[in-house]
């Protein structure tokens, strides 16, 4: 094989290793050239072109470098705009994608897909600003929000603080779930490696969650969850703790399977961050949306309803009025006409049935669910 075209099995040794590692060590090139041969689509495992130099590489598998490769067509990432003006834009996340880096070089996130999604349409995509002002963790889909200004993300950052920002989710969780508020304090370990409540006082975070039963379904209930706090994992953990994880749950399972219950088999986490609403920041304007669950979800839920096809989500609060796609197109004014220099972008608004519905902003929630 010419020096153009290179192959390589990987020993079991090497399993383990990131795929950038793996060829670097066989090239000797800078870090910064393997990762732009992957990235272009010259370097494949198994004949599947790998575009991620953070994969793993496992033993018995063929790494396959092709100089002459065409650059890969950028696949339907999934993410969707569901709202964006000069200082705000929020994002439909899909399921699986982490909110923001957590690893160092991690590609593949949620900001990347929002780039990736804006350099369609945007030249300078790079050029514009990403504020983070919350996360919801990786296996949850739906809304998140980013300021695009530094103004933009302080004036959004003290609505988390204040509890003034609306986050609802729907949830499918194990089992006949009561409507009830559970309060409990959490900690990063509860004795056994899982995060968890409590077990002595003045241990942890103070966390309240506020579920309401939505419909009843075959071993399971639909459910929306208001947050009055934020902590890490607090939907899972709470709701596992009394007795009903989450459908789809891998982590926070432990205690039901010892209780010799068998969990009800769904490709993903059916947990949703279906309402965000919140004050525009700069112009003090009331946003409010709202995002389906997506098929993935819905699949799982018209199963457990006994529906040979997938329904809606009935019951879930908030529907959208005949005046609703109106309303969602205007773009609030700003109090004055100063913007930050980096923000010069022209307004634009994605144009999707699930954004949505114009309600009031009163709920509570910070951090990932």
């Amino acid at each position: 094989m010419s020096d153009d075209n290179q192959a390589w099995v990987v020993d079991p040794g090497d399993a383990g290793q990131t795929l950038a590692g793996f060829v670097r060590e066989r090239l000797s090139l800078p870090w910064s050239q393997v990762r732009r041969l992957i990235a272009t689509g010259k370097v494949s495992i198994d004949e599947r072109v790998c575009v991620r130099d953070s994969e793993r590489v496992e033993g018995g598998q063929t790494v396959s470098l092709r100089m002459n490769a065409p650059r890969p067509r950028p696949a339907d990432s999934g993410l969707r705009i569901a709202y964006e003006d000069t200082h705000v834009v929020v994002i439909d996340k899909p399921a699986g994608v982490s909110s923001v880096p957590y690893e160092p070089r991690e590609t593949g996130t949620a900001m990347d897909l929002l780039r990736q999604t804006w350099r369609r349409t945007h030249p300078d995509a790079k050029r514009v600003p990403l504020h983070v002002v919350h996360r919801i963790d990786k296996a949850t889909s739906g809304l998140l929000v980013f300021a695009k200004s530094k103004r933009a993300e302080l004036g959004l950052a003290a609505q988390l603080r204040t509890h003034s920002m609306e986050r609802r989710y729907l949830c499918v969780a194990h089992g006949a779930v009561t409507s009830t508020t559970i309060e409990s304090r959490l900690v990063r370990d509860r004795g056994d490696g899982l995060r968890g409540s409590a077990r002595h006082p003045g241990q942890g975070k103070r966390a309240v969650t506020h579920v309401t039963c939505l419909e009843p379904l075959a071993g399971a209930s639909l459910c929306e969850v208001r947050l009055e706090t934020g902590k890490t994992h607090q939907i899972r953990i709470h709701l596992s703790e009394r007795g009903h994880p989450l459908v789809g749950e891998r982590v926070y399972v432990r205690d039901y399977l010892a209780r010799g219950q068998q969990p009800i088999d769904a490709p993903r986490l059916l947990l949703h961050a279906a309402t965000l609403g919140f004050e525009h920041p700069i112009s003090g304007a009331p946003i409010s949306l709202a995002a389906d669950p997506p098929a993935d979800f819905a699949a799982v839920l018209g199963r457990l309803r006994g529906e040979t096809q997938p329904g809606s989500v009935r019951g879930q609060r908030g529907a959208r009025g005949p005046g609703d796609e109106d309303a969602r197109r205007r773009e609030p004014e700003p109090r004055d006409q100063r913007r930050p220099r980096r923000d010069r972008g022209a307004p634009r608004q994605a144009s999707s049935r699930r954004s949505s519905s114009r309600r009031g902003a009163s709920g509570r929630g910070r951090r990932r669910s």
